[in-house]
Protein backbone atom coordinates (compact mmCIF):
# COMPACT_ATOMS: atom_id res chain seq x y z
CA UNK A 1 0.00 0.00 0.00
CA UNK A 2 1.47 3.55 -0.74
CA UNK A 3 1.19 6.14 1.49
CA UNK A 4 1.07 9.64 1.37
CA UNK A 5 4.51 11.24 2.85
CA UNK A 6 4.38 13.33 5.47
CA UNK A 7 5.77 17.03 4.48
CA UNK A 8 7.11 19.61 6.66
CA UNK A 9 5.81 22.98 6.72
CA UNK A 10 9.15 24.34 5.09
CA UNK A 11 8.87 21.79 2.27
CA UNK A 12 8.73 22.40 -1.45
CA UNK A 13 6.70 20.10 -3.84
CA UNK A 14 8.46 19.01 -6.75
CA UNK A 15 5.96 18.37 -8.92
CA UNK A 16 4.30 21.67 -8.39
CA UNK A 17 7.65 23.85 -9.32
CA UNK A 18 8.51 21.37 -12.33
CA UNK A 19 4.88 22.00 -13.54
CA UNK A 20 5.13 25.91 -13.17
CA UNK A 21 8.52 26.14 -14.75
CA UNK A 22 7.28 24.64 -17.75
CA UNK A 23 4.06 26.19 -17.59
CA UNK A 24 6.60 29.66 -17.72
CA UNK A 25 8.41 28.19 -20.72
CA UNK A 26 4.95 27.87 -22.80
CA UNK A 27 4.50 31.66 -21.61
CA UNK A 28 7.86 32.84 -22.46
CA UNK A 29 7.17 30.52 -26.42
CA UNK A 30 4.05 31.94 -26.66
CA UNK A 31 4.64 35.72 -26.02
CA UNK A 32 7.66 35.31 -28.08
CA UNK A 33 5.51 34.81 -30.76
CA UNK A 34 3.38 36.79 -30.57
CA UNK A 35 6.67 39.77 -30.37
CA UNK A 36 4.70 40.65 -27.30
CA UNK A 37 1.67 42.21 -29.26
CA UNK A 38 3.38 43.44 -31.75
CA UNK A 39 2.07 41.05 -34.79
CA UNK A 40 3.96 41.49 -37.76
CA UNK A 41 2.43 43.03 -40.85
CA UNK A 42 4.18 39.79 -43.47
CA UNK A 43 7.63 38.88 -44.18
CA UNK A 44 9.62 38.93 -46.97
CA UNK A 45 11.52 35.23 -46.38
CA UNK A 46 11.04 31.56 -48.38
CA UNK A 47 8.02 29.78 -48.74
CA UNK A 48 9.63 27.03 -47.01
CA UNK A 49 10.41 29.23 -44.50
CA UNK A 50 7.05 30.48 -44.00
CA UNK A 51 5.05 27.17 -43.86
CA UNK A 52 7.48 25.89 -41.06
CA UNK A 53 6.23 29.18 -38.93
CA UNK A 54 3.02 28.30 -40.16
CA UNK A 55 3.17 24.60 -38.69
CA UNK A 56 5.36 26.05 -35.59
CA UNK A 57 2.79 28.43 -34.80
CA UNK A 58 0.14 26.06 -34.81
CA UNK A 59 1.47 23.46 -32.95
CA UNK A 60 2.95 25.65 -29.96
CA UNK A 61 -0.77 27.20 -30.05
CA UNK A 62 -2.80 24.05 -30.03
CA UNK A 63 -0.54 22.83 -27.10
CA UNK A 64 -0.11 26.05 -25.03
CA UNK A 65 -2.67 28.81 -25.62
CA UNK A 66 -4.83 28.85 -22.92
CA UNK A 67 -3.73 26.29 -21.00
CA UNK A 68 0.07 27.37 -19.68
CA UNK A 69 -1.57 30.34 -18.21
CA UNK A 70 -4.37 27.73 -16.74
CA UNK A 71 -1.78 25.91 -15.11
CA UNK A 72 -0.25 28.76 -13.68
CA UNK A 73 -3.04 30.14 -12.32
CA UNK A 74 -4.53 26.55 -11.01
CA UNK A 75 -0.93 26.57 -8.84
CA UNK A 76 -1.43 30.12 -8.00
CA UNK A 77 -4.57 28.79 -5.69
CA UNK A 78 -2.24 25.56 -4.41
CA UNK A 79 0.55 28.23 -3.46
CA UNK A 80 -2.48 30.43 -1.29
CA UNK A 81 -3.28 26.80 0.32
CA UNK A 82 0.05 26.17 1.20
CA UNK A 83 0.61 29.32 2.49
CA UNK A 84 -2.57 29.67 4.50
CA UNK A 85 -2.03 26.20 6.16
CA UNK A 86 2.09 26.78 7.15
CA UNK A 87 0.60 30.26 8.65
CA UNK A 88 -2.24 28.38 10.55
CA UNK A 89 0.20 26.03 11.88
CA UNK A 90 2.29 28.60 13.42
CA UNK A 91 -1.26 29.98 15.31
CA UNK A 92 -1.01 33.42 12.65
CA UNK A 93 -4.19 34.08 10.73
CA UNK A 94 -3.03 34.73 6.64
CA UNK A 95 -5.92 36.47 5.65
CA UNK A 96 -5.41 39.72 6.55
CA UNK A 97 -1.65 39.28 5.56
CA UNK A 98 -2.54 37.71 1.91
CA UNK A 99 -4.40 40.65 1.43
CA UNK A 100 -1.62 42.90 1.75
CA UNK A 101 0.45 40.75 0.05
CA UNK A 102 -2.01 41.14 -2.94
CA UNK A 103 -1.30 45.07 -2.58
CA UNK A 104 2.10 44.08 -2.81
CA UNK A 105 1.40 41.67 -5.74
CA UNK A 106 -0.63 45.31 -7.54
CA UNK A 107 2.96 47.08 -7.39
CA UNK A 108 5.17 43.86 -8.89
CA UNK A 109 1.99 44.15 -11.79
CA UNK A 110 2.50 48.23 -12.15
CA UNK A 111 6.30 47.67 -12.86
CA UNK A 112 6.16 44.78 -15.27
CA UNK A 113 3.07 46.60 -17.05
CA UNK A 114 5.32 49.23 -17.29
CA UNK A 115 7.31 47.06 -20.23
CA UNK A 116 4.80 44.92 -20.93
CA UNK A 117 1.11 45.90 -22.29
CA UNK A 118 0.01 42.16 -21.23
CA UNK A 119 0.37 42.22 -18.24
CA UNK A 120 -1.91 39.37 -15.65
CA UNK A 121 -0.36 40.34 -12.33
CA UNK A 122 -2.99 42.84 -11.69
CA UNK A 123 -5.74 40.42 -12.50
CA UNK A 124 -4.36 37.88 -10.21
CA UNK A 125 -4.25 40.03 -7.18
CA UNK A 126 -7.78 41.38 -7.66
CA UNK A 127 -9.24 37.88 -8.42
CA UNK A 128 -6.74 36.20 -5.59
CA UNK A 129 -9.08 38.53 -3.11
CA UNK A 130 -11.77 35.02 -3.72
CA UNK A 131 -9.49 33.19 -1.89
CA UNK A 132 -9.46 34.88 1.88
CA UNK A 133 -13.61 34.08 2.31
CA UNK A 134 -13.33 31.21 0.18
CA UNK A 135 -10.39 29.65 2.95
CA UNK A 136 -13.67 28.93 4.99
CA UNK A 137 -16.08 27.21 2.52
CA UNK A 138 -16.48 23.86 1.95
CA UNK A 139 -14.97 21.72 -0.48
CA UNK A 140 -18.53 21.06 -2.28
CA UNK A 141 -18.82 24.82 -2.12
CA UNK A 142 -15.35 25.54 -3.87
CA UNK A 143 -16.46 23.32 -6.61
CA UNK A 144 -20.14 24.57 -6.85
CA UNK A 145 -18.38 27.81 -7.18
CA UNK A 146 -15.56 27.27 -9.26
CA UNK A 147 -17.50 25.28 -11.72
CA UNK A 148 -20.53 27.69 -12.25
CA UNK A 149 -17.50 30.30 -12.37
CA UNK A 150 -15.13 28.08 -15.01
CA UNK A 151 -18.80 27.96 -17.06
CA UNK A 152 -18.73 31.95 -18.09
CA UNK A 153 -21.68 32.68 -16.87
CA UNK A 154 -21.42 36.41 -18.22
CA UNK A 155 -20.97 35.00 -22.00
CA UNK A 156 -23.97 32.78 -21.64
CA UNK A 157 -26.28 36.01 -20.26
CA UNK A 158 -25.05 37.99 -22.89
CA UNK A 159 -26.13 34.61 -25.93
CA UNK A 160 -29.43 34.47 -24.26
CA UNK A 161 -29.76 38.49 -24.31
CA UNK A 162 -28.52 38.87 -27.85
CA UNK A 163 -31.12 35.62 -28.63
CA UNK A 164 -33.95 37.69 -27.59
CA UNK A 165 -32.59 40.99 -28.82
CA UNK A 166 -31.63 40.70 -32.32
CA UNK A 167 -31.05 43.92 -33.28
CA UNK A 168 -28.12 44.51 -30.11
CA UNK A 169 -24.62 44.23 -31.06
CA UNK A 170 -21.77 43.95 -28.77
CA UNK A 171 -18.44 42.77 -30.62
CA UNK A 172 -16.95 42.06 -26.55
CA UNK A 173 -13.60 44.45 -28.46
CA UNK A 174 -13.81 47.40 -26.24
CA UNK A 175 -9.39 46.75 -25.87
CA UNK A 176 -8.92 47.22 -29.38
CA UNK A 177 -8.75 51.04 -29.33
CA UNK A 178 -6.21 51.13 -26.63
CA UNK A 179 -4.49 47.59 -28.72
CA UNK A 180 -3.96 50.08 -31.41
CA UNK A 181 -2.27 52.80 -29.89
CA UNK A 182 -0.09 50.51 -27.51
CA UNK A 183 1.27 48.28 -30.30
CA UNK A 184 1.94 51.63 -32.35
CA UNK A 185 3.97 52.86 -29.97
CA UNK A 186 5.82 49.79 -29.89
CA UNK A 187 6.64 49.42 -33.33
CA UNK A 188 7.65 53.21 -33.57
CA UNK A 189 8.22 54.84 -30.00
CA UNK A 190 11.52 54.91 -28.17
CA UNK A 191 11.80 53.73 -24.50
CA UNK A 192 9.81 56.42 -22.43
CA UNK A 193 7.24 57.12 -24.81
CA UNK A 194 6.73 53.24 -24.41
CA UNK A 195 6.71 53.42 -20.60
CA UNK A 196 4.36 56.50 -20.87
CA UNK A 197 2.16 55.32 -23.07
CA UNK A 198 2.25 51.73 -20.92
CA UNK A 199 0.68 53.53 -17.87
CA UNK A 200 -2.53 54.26 -19.76
CA UNK A 201 -3.24 52.51 -23.14
CA UNK A 202 -1.08 49.43 -22.25
CA UNK A 203 -2.89 49.07 -19.09
CA UNK A 204 -6.49 49.61 -20.92
CA UNK A 205 -5.81 46.95 -23.75
CA UNK A 206 -4.62 44.48 -21.42
CA UNK A 207 -7.02 44.68 -18.73
CA UNK A 208 -9.90 45.17 -20.93
CA UNK A 209 -8.91 42.70 -22.94
CA UNK A 210 -8.60 40.26 -20.15
CA UNK A 211 -12.04 40.64 -19.04
CA UNK A 212 -13.17 40.57 -22.41
CA UNK A 213 -11.81 37.04 -22.91
CA UNK A 214 -13.43 35.41 -20.34
CA UNK A 215 -10.07 35.87 -17.40
CA UNK A 216 -11.96 37.54 -15.27
CA UNK A 217 -14.47 34.21 -14.55
CA UNK A 218 -11.93 31.64 -15.00
CA UNK A 219 -8.82 32.81 -13.17
CA UNK A 220 -10.66 33.22 -9.54
CA UNK A 221 -12.57 29.90 -10.36
CA UNK A 222 -8.79 28.15 -11.58
CA UNK A 223 -7.45 29.49 -8.19
CA UNK A 224 -10.47 27.78 -6.21
CA UNK A 225 -9.78 24.95 -8.04
CA UNK A 226 -6.00 24.65 -6.70
CA UNK A 227 -7.03 25.73 -3.41
CA UNK A 228 -8.90 22.56 -3.31
CA UNK A 229 -5.65 20.43 -4.82
CA UNK A 230 -4.13 21.75 -1.72
CA UNK A 231 -6.49 20.78 0.75
CA UNK A 232 -7.01 17.14 -0.79
CA UNK A 233 -3.29 16.77 -1.21
CA UNK A 234 -3.38 15.47 -5.09
CA UNK A 235 -0.15 16.79 -5.66
CA UNK A 236 1.50 14.36 -2.72
CA UNK A 237 1.75 10.96 -4.24
CA UNK A 238 -0.85 8.30 -2.59
CA UNK A 239 -2.96 5.93 -4.17
CA UNK A 240 -5.97 8.41 -3.46
CA UNK A 241 -4.13 10.71 -5.78
CA UNK A 242 -3.26 8.76 -8.18
CA UNK A 243 -6.77 7.42 -8.86
CA UNK A 244 -7.65 10.77 -9.19
CA UNK A 245 -5.16 11.85 -11.74
CA UNK A 246 -5.97 8.56 -13.88
CA UNK A 247 -9.67 9.51 -13.22
CA UNK A 248 -8.97 13.00 -14.63
CA UNK A 249 -6.92 12.14 -17.95
CA UNK A 250 -9.63 9.95 -19.02
CA UNK A 251 -12.53 12.72 -18.33
CA UNK A 252 -10.66 15.55 -19.91
CA UNK A 253 -9.44 13.00 -22.62
CA UNK A 254 -13.33 12.13 -23.27
CA UNK A 255 -14.37 15.95 -22.58
CA UNK A 256 -11.60 17.74 -25.00
CA UNK A 257 -13.16 15.83 -28.17
CA UNK A 258 -16.55 17.35 -28.17
CA UNK A 259 -15.58 20.42 -26.37
CA UNK A 260 -13.30 21.18 -29.66
CA UNK A 261 -15.87 19.76 -32.22
CA UNK A 262 -18.07 22.74 -30.18
CA UNK A 263 -15.22 25.04 -30.32
CA UNK A 264 -14.29 24.70 -34.01
CA UNK A 265 -17.45 23.73 -36.56
CA UNK A 266 -20.42 26.10 -33.81
CA UNK A 267 -18.73 29.62 -35.10
CA UNK A 268 -18.93 29.06 -38.68
CA UNK A 269 -22.79 28.87 -38.34
CA UNK A 270 -23.48 31.48 -36.10
CA UNK A 271 -24.40 34.64 -37.94
CA UNK A 272 -24.83 36.97 -34.79
CA UNK A 273 -22.14 38.47 -34.42
CA UNK A 274 -22.79 39.04 -30.64
CA UNK A 275 -23.88 35.83 -30.72
CA UNK A 276 -20.76 34.74 -32.14
CA UNK A 277 -17.87 36.96 -30.32
CA UNK A 278 -19.45 35.55 -27.05
CA UNK A 279 -19.68 31.84 -27.86
CA UNK A 280 -16.25 32.01 -29.15
CA UNK A 281 -15.38 33.16 -26.12
CA UNK A 282 -17.10 30.29 -23.93
CA UNK A 283 -16.37 27.17 -25.50
CA UNK A 284 -12.96 28.17 -26.12
CA UNK A 285 -12.21 28.56 -22.18
CA UNK A 286 -14.14 25.85 -21.43
CA UNK A 287 -12.39 23.66 -23.61
CA UNK A 288 -8.89 24.86 -22.84
CA UNK A 289 -9.11 24.29 -19.37
CA UNK A 290 -10.58 20.53 -20.16
CA UNK A 291 -7.08 20.16 -22.42
CA UNK A 292 -5.13 21.29 -19.56
CA UNK A 293 -6.53 18.96 -16.97
CA UNK A 294 -5.43 16.52 -19.84
CA UNK A 295 -1.99 17.91 -19.90
CA UNK A 296 -1.35 18.54 -16.00
CA UNK A 297 -2.63 15.08 -15.30
CA UNK A 298 0.00 13.41 -17.39
CA UNK A 299 2.64 15.19 -16.10
CA UNK A 300 2.01 14.49 -12.25
CA UNK A 301 1.12 10.87 -13.59
CA UNK A 302 4.59 10.60 -15.10
CA UNK A 303 6.23 12.07 -12.01
CA UNK A 304 4.26 9.77 -9.67
CA UNK A 305 5.49 6.76 -11.78
CA UNK A 306 8.75 7.35 -10.77
CA UNK A 307 7.83 6.72 -6.70
CA UNK A 308 7.35 10.69 -6.87
CA UNK A 309 10.81 11.77 -8.14
CA UNK A 310 10.07 12.72 -11.81
CA UNK A 311 11.60 12.04 -14.72
CA UNK A 312 15.04 13.77 -15.36
CA UNK A 313 13.29 16.23 -18.39
CA UNK A 314 10.72 17.09 -15.34
CA UNK A 315 13.42 17.79 -12.76
CA UNK A 316 15.43 20.15 -14.87
CA UNK A 317 13.03 22.66 -14.74
CA UNK A 318 12.03 22.62 -11.17
CA UNK A 319 14.84 26.15 -10.54
CA UNK A 320 13.12 28.04 -13.07
CA UNK A 321 9.46 26.90 -11.47
CA UNK A 322 10.99 28.25 -8.27
CA UNK A 323 11.35 32.30 -9.22
CA UNK A 324 8.37 31.97 -11.16
CA UNK A 325 7.46 35.60 -10.11
CA UNK A 326 11.37 36.77 -11.19
CA UNK A 327 11.29 35.10 -14.24
CA UNK A 328 7.84 36.49 -15.34
CA UNK A 329 8.46 39.56 -14.94
CA UNK A 330 12.19 39.72 -16.19
CA UNK A 331 11.31 37.41 -19.80
CA UNK A 332 8.76 40.14 -20.93
CA UNK A 333 11.33 43.05 -20.45
CA UNK A 334 14.30 41.01 -22.41
CA UNK A 335 11.58 40.38 -24.65
CA UNK A 336 10.25 43.65 -24.86
CA UNK A 337 13.97 44.55 -25.34
CA UNK A 338 14.18 42.14 -28.48
CA UNK A 339 11.39 43.43 -30.53
CA UNK A 340 10.00 47.15 -29.92
CA UNK A 341 11.41 49.51 -31.67
CA UNK A 342 13.35 51.22 -28.77
CA UNK A 343 15.36 47.52 -28.25
CA UNK A 344 16.32 45.74 -31.36
CA UNK A 345 13.19 46.31 -32.97
CA UNK A 346 13.19 43.18 -34.67
CA UNK A 347 9.17 42.59 -34.27
CA UNK A 348 8.73 42.33 -38.22
CA UNK A 349 11.90 40.74 -38.72
CA UNK A 350 11.50 36.81 -37.54
CA UNK A 351 8.78 34.71 -38.26
CA UNK A 352 7.83 32.30 -35.78
CA UNK A 353 10.62 29.88 -35.79
CA UNK A 354 13.16 32.72 -35.17
CA UNK A 355 11.21 33.75 -32.42
CA UNK A 356 10.73 30.00 -31.07
CA UNK A 357 15.01 29.96 -31.24
CA UNK A 358 15.04 33.63 -29.53
CA UNK A 359 12.55 32.12 -26.88
CA UNK A 360 14.91 29.15 -25.94
CA UNK A 361 17.77 31.81 -25.48
CA UNK A 362 15.64 33.94 -23.08
CA UNK A 363 14.74 30.70 -21.27
CA UNK A 364 18.02 29.48 -21.11
CA UNK A 365 19.12 32.78 -19.79
CA UNK A 366 16.83 32.67 -16.96
CA UNK A 367 16.95 29.06 -16.45
CA UNK A 368 21.12 29.55 -16.06
CA UNK A 369 20.36 33.09 -13.47
CA UNK A 370 17.84 30.28 -11.81
CA UNK A 371 20.20 27.77 -11.17
CA UNK A 372 23.36 30.02 -10.26
CA UNK A 373 21.29 31.95 -7.84
CA UNK A 374 19.21 29.51 -6.16
CA UNK A 375 22.63 27.45 -5.18
CA UNK A 376 23.42 30.15 -2.72
CA UNK A 377 19.83 31.59 -2.34
CA UNK A 378 16.94 30.03 -0.87
CA UNK A 379 14.32 32.00 -3.12
CA UNK A 380 14.68 34.23 -6.27
CA UNK A 381 15.33 38.08 -5.48
CA UNK A 382 11.48 38.87 -6.15
CA UNK A 383 9.85 35.85 -4.33
CA UNK A 384 12.29 36.91 -1.28
CA UNK A 385 11.17 40.91 -1.81
CA UNK A 386 7.46 39.82 -1.95
CA UNK A 387 7.84 37.34 1.19
CA UNK A 388 9.82 39.88 3.24
CA UNK A 389 6.66 42.62 2.50
CA UNK A 390 4.10 40.18 3.37
CA UNK A 391 5.33 39.70 6.30
CA UNK A 392 6.80 42.90 7.54
CA UNK A 393 5.40 44.35 10.51
CA UNK A 394 4.07 47.48 11.54
CA UNK A 395 6.78 47.43 14.51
Amino acid sequence: MTTAPTLRQDSRIDVVDALRGFALLAIVLLHNLEHYNIFSDGLNQPAWLTTLDRWVTDAIYFVFAGKAYATFSLLFGFSFYIQMRNARRRGCDFRFRFAWRMLLLVCFSQFHALFYNGDILLLYAVCGLILIPASSWSNRTVIIVATLLMLQPFCWGKIVYACFNPEYVDTNSLFARYAASAEEVGRTGGFLATLVNNIWNGQLYSNFWQVEAGRLFQTPALFLLGMWAGRNEIFMRSERSIRFWKRALVWSVIASVPLYVFKTAIPPMIANITILSYYGIAASMIYNFAFMVFLVSAFVLLWFHKGNKGYKFQNFIIPYGKMSLTNYIFQSIIGVAVYYHWGLNLWNQVGATGSVIIALAIFGIQYAFSRRWLSTHRQGPLERLWKRGTWISAQ
